[in-house]
């Protein structure tokens, strides 16, 4: 599993670690690992052309050190101040291995324009508001060269909290971050900013419990349901399918194909477009409705093309989670969800979630890690904020926050929403809790998005057909 801390947990490791240490000992491990990784980047040391954009803080150091390493294997190293001041002992290092240094008055776009790497080190984690102006044209002529641009910790003009770009940003090709992942890294549209991640380990001791997560294969692997020898569809777990309108049978057709692939032992489906849903999957359990007479089940999916349809009351009403999506989540209320005493799964995208907040949609997405814990909170429910990071939040908006990290963007497409809520809602049905039947959803998805695509457009029933693929790799079967 990989995890992100905030700037402030980050620090005070940070500071534990460099009492211990001799003086400048964190800086030099950071730098070794800094230009070990730059030496991956380039084709040869010797002779490469390597420029360091150097700020005021420790970012700059870190950049002036590892320049100073890449100097003394033979590279031309040419250090652009852009700060106040620039740290005493790293300039010192460079200079005494062969690097020149570009005062802020000087001009820096001619090295700019023939190097063959550029290492980012204007501002650090604690960067806040975008680049700061008189930056802007340097990191816009950095940008413009043909150099692999490396970010030191994280791309200046980022928030390494929560994500966002409030102003200009440099964007990165590659980017070495220590000790642990920062938010920003995870998640867009920071995320789009910061190229490959490698991180690099210096020795800090965090706290167990970080504020961002993102599974892995072997994670999921441990949460996914395994039928036992005595199951039968029954104990597997039932999940009903609340979802389709004559205007909108397909979605009642994606949701329970994503249904069928979660794992549960049945489908139950209820609503208008029985026909449509027993045309494309003849084991679907067909109720007309309503759901409370449908029979038995662990979990309901109810929203997907529902339209004005009845269900999501009676969904509410029930003792066993609820996943609500789509025209479920319009005009919900907060205090009857808050009411329910079983679990209740949110999943909007970013429009929905606006809608929820009574926020524009630019906003959400601009602040996707507020916007779900805001959702969260307000609903005391599971959220699982849809769109180019997807998110999930457990409720009450505290605790970490779950970054999924599969997908494609081709996974943009009509009816891929459906999927992915038949999927969480089957997952659900099992016994997974609302934490790890989305996430679990969410990764599952992605990678099955994945494997239709392969760089072509997909629709969501290749999607659904991929799932089972999907559930293999995570499980090596």
């Amino acid at each position: 599993m990989r995890t992100a801390h905030r700037v402030e947990t980050v620090r005070a490791a940070e500071a534990e670690l460099m009492a211990r240490l001799p003086e400048g000992a964190l800086m030099q491990r950071a730098a070794a690992g800094l230009a070990a990784a730059c030496c991956a980047l380039l084709p040869r040391v010797y002779g490469a052309r390597v420029v360091l954009l150097v700020g005021s803080g420790d970012n700059g150091g870190d950049a002036l050190y590892a320049g100073a390493r890449l100097a003394r294997r033979g590279a031309g190293v040419t250090a652009v101040l852009l700060g106040a001041r620039a740290h005493e002992g790293g300039l010192a290092a460079l200079r005494a291995a062969g690097g020149r240094v570009v005062g802020a008055h000087d001009d820096p776009y001619d090295v700019l324009a023939v190097a063959d790497l550029v290492l980012d080190g204007i501002t650090g984690i604690g960067g806040r508001g975008g680049l700061r102006p008189d930056a802007v044209p340097v990191a816009r002529a950095a940008r413009g060269s043909d150099a692999v641009v490396v970010a030191v910790d994280l791309p200046s003009g980022v928030d390494a909290d929560t994500g966002e770009v409030p102003g200009e940003a440099l964007r990165a090709d590659a980017t070495v971050t220590f000790g642990t992942y920062k938010p920003g890294l995870l998640v867009d549209p920071a995320r789009e900013y910061a190229g490959a991640v490698r991180l690099v380990d210096i020795g800090l001791s965090l706290p167990s419990v970080p504020d961002l997560e993102a599974l892995q294969h072997a994670d999921l692997a441990l949460l996914l349901p395994v039928p036992g020898a005595e199951s039968d569809k029954y104990r597997r777990g039932v999940v009903g399918v609340v979802a389709g309108s004559a205007r909108y049978p397909g979605a009642a057709v994606l949701a329970v194909e994503g249904a069928l692939r979660g794992g549960a032992g049945a489908v139950r489906y209820v609503g208008p477009a029985g026909d449509a849903v027993i045309a494309a999957r003849p084991e679907t359990l067909v109720h007309a409705g309503p759901p409370a007479k449908a029979g038995r089940v662990q979990a309901w999916v109810v929203g997907p093309g529902l339209g004005d349809g009845p269900g999501v009351a009676e969904a509410l009403a029930s003792d066993v989670p609820v996943l609500i999506d789509a025209d479920g989540l319009r005009d919900l209320s907060p205090a009857a969800v808050r009411a329910r005493t079983a679990a209740t799964l949110l999943t909007p995208h970013a429009g929905e979630a606006a809608a929820l907040l009574g926020v524009s949609r630019e906003e959400v997405e601009a602040g996707r890690l507020a916007a779900v814990r805001a959702l969260a909170e307000r609903f005391g429910a599971t959220v699982l904020l849809k769109g180019s990071t997807t998110l999930v939040c457990g409720p009450g908006g505290t605790g970490p926050v779950r970054v999924n990290p599969t997908g494609t963007s081709w996974l943009a497409t009509a009816g891929s929403g459906d999927v992915l809520s038949g999927l969480a809602g089957s997952l659900l049905a099992t016994g997974l809790p609302p934490l790890d039947a989305a996430s679990a959803a969410a990764y599952l998805h992605g990678l099955a998005a994945r494997r239709a695509a392969r760089g072509a457009p997909v629709a969501a029933g290749d999607v659904a057909a991929e799932l089972p693929g999907a559930w293999r790799d995570v499980v090596g079967g």
